[in-house]
């Protein structure tokens, strides 16, 4: 099994209306080519944090019946990815792509978490130490993280610039939160991969001292300025296409990082 417990795909018509979405901004996304600049890595970020809350909705049990097939895993990002897209796209016919882009994507990450959170306190379960702490540590490794890259990496760290941050926090975010989330709250990881790190760390002698999930949060922080360096040169090279696949990476660390958080803090 290589898929994380939870994988599904929507029903049939809706995994074809999602298809047929997604191709669709694809296709004009091909055609338009809209620039592609480290700010706009920046915008698409808020909208890793809207999906990202859209999926605990549904993890929950809060999402609204008719959507919720959309805010699955996968589901999720494709959907996510629609519109952002869509609106991305709309912002270049206005001439100010990022901008909308972003203004957009940070009501959308401030309403579904806004939702999150209520559903949390109407249900009397919302706390924030765990979260907090985990962002915390999570803000405090990823900026030591960066800086020890761009000292030992100067070129890579200014050519990939923010977008290159981004794929380190996000993958020390999702690091972080979840080793936070088997030691200390005893959670059940859902992905073969991490649940795999953390069962060799359990054998370690450190296991009993420190837990198991200090390894998994190692291989994060490893992976993504491994995966930063690797980038940059192609980054250089067509800075469009390189600076689109680091969102793609940021995303797919940033997206679990936030989930974690919010199900930490509504009690899920």
């Amino acid at each position: 099994m290589v898929l994380p417990d939870g994988f599904a795909l929507p029903p049939l018509p809706y995994l074809l209306v999602l298809l047929s979405a997604a191709l669709a901004v694809g296709v004009l996304a091909t055609r338009v080519r809209p620039t592609i600049h480290e700010r706009t890595v920046l915008a698409f970020a808020l909208w890793m944090v809207a999906g990202a809350a859209l999926h605990v909705l549904s993890v929950v049990d809060a999402a609204p019946a008719v959507l919720s097939p959309l805010l699955g895993t996968p589901s999720v990002y494709v959907s996510t990815f629609v519109l952002a897209g869509a609106v991305w796209l709309g912002g270049h016919s206005a001439g100010a792509p990022d901008r909308l882009l972003g203004g957009v994507g940070a009501l959308a990450a401030l309403l579904s978490v806004g939702a999150v959170l209520a559903v949390g306190a109407d249900r009397g379960t919302i706390s924030f130490f765990w979260s907090g702490l985990s962002l915390v540590l999570s803000v405090v490794v990823a900026a030591g993280t960066w800086a020890g890259f761009r000292r030992a990496f100067p070129a890579a760290a200014g050519t990939t610039g923010a977008a290159g941050a981004l794929v380190v926090l996000g993958h020390v975010l999702d690091g972080i939160s979840t080793a936070v989330g088997i030691d200390a709250l005893e959670v059940t990881e859902r992905s073969p991969l991490p649940r795999a790190i953390m069962a060799f760390a359990e054998t370690l002698p450190t296991a009993e001292a420190i837990g198991v999930g200090w390894l998994f949060v190692l291989v994060k922080v490893t992976l993504a300025c491994g995966i930063v360096w690797l980038m940059a040169e192609y980054v250089e090279d067509a800075p469009g296409e390189g600076y689109l696949l680091l969102a793609a990476i940021a995303a797919v660390g940033l997206g679990p990082g936030v989930h974690n958080l919010l199900l930490f803090a509504v009690g899920g």
